[in-house]
């Protein structure tokens, strides 16, 4: 399947995001197909890891640029997130303080831009939550509910304006 200019691949197994590769070449012929749900590209993904450091700089030994690291606090403890390009779509690294120190990062979820959030979320009715601002400002954003069964945290969000 392709998602503006990123190919995904689908296997067998337990759900969620099993690889990835970066890699620049033509895309498959014959894949242009709008959805419904109105997605013209993979926004961002999400990787978790218990040392925000080590796989920050693994990910820069690796060719890809640091653009910039965030830290705050929310209503559930501080965060630090790192962000990288990874091609047009971005990668959101989260640390996180519920791994073991000695695990490997690993993937946790993926945001779809949406041309139009509000279609998208009448079209999955209950499957999604409500619509809220997002953290970029003026984009909204909605959670596709766990009982959609997608296998892994997935957020739709609106076009950048």
């Amino acid at each position: 399947m392709a998602v503006g200019d990123v190919t995904v691949e689908f296997v067998d197994g337990d759900g969620g995001i099993v690889g990835w590769a970066l890699a620049d070449g033509p895309r498959p012929a014959g894949r242009d197909v709008a959805h419904a749900n109105g997605v013209t590209e993979i926004d961002h993904v999400v990787m978790v890891t218990p040392r925000l450091e080590r796989t920050t700089a693994e990910l820069e030994e690796a060719g890809i640029e640091l653009r910039r690291i965030r830290e705050g606090e929310t209503g559930i403890g501080k965060f630090r997130q790192a962000f990288f390009r990874v091609g047009r779509p971005i990668l959101e690294v989260v640390e996180s303080p519920d791994m073991s120190e000695d695990d490997p990062p690993r993937f946790w979820g993926i945001t779809f831009t949406t041309a139009d959030i509000d279609a998208a979320a009448e079209l999955l009715g209950d499957g999604v939550g409500r619509i809220k601002d997002a953290v970029q400002p003026g984009r909204r954003i909605a959670t596709v509910r766990k009982e959609a069964g997608l296998g892994l945290p997935v957020a739709l969000i609106s076009a950048k304006g």
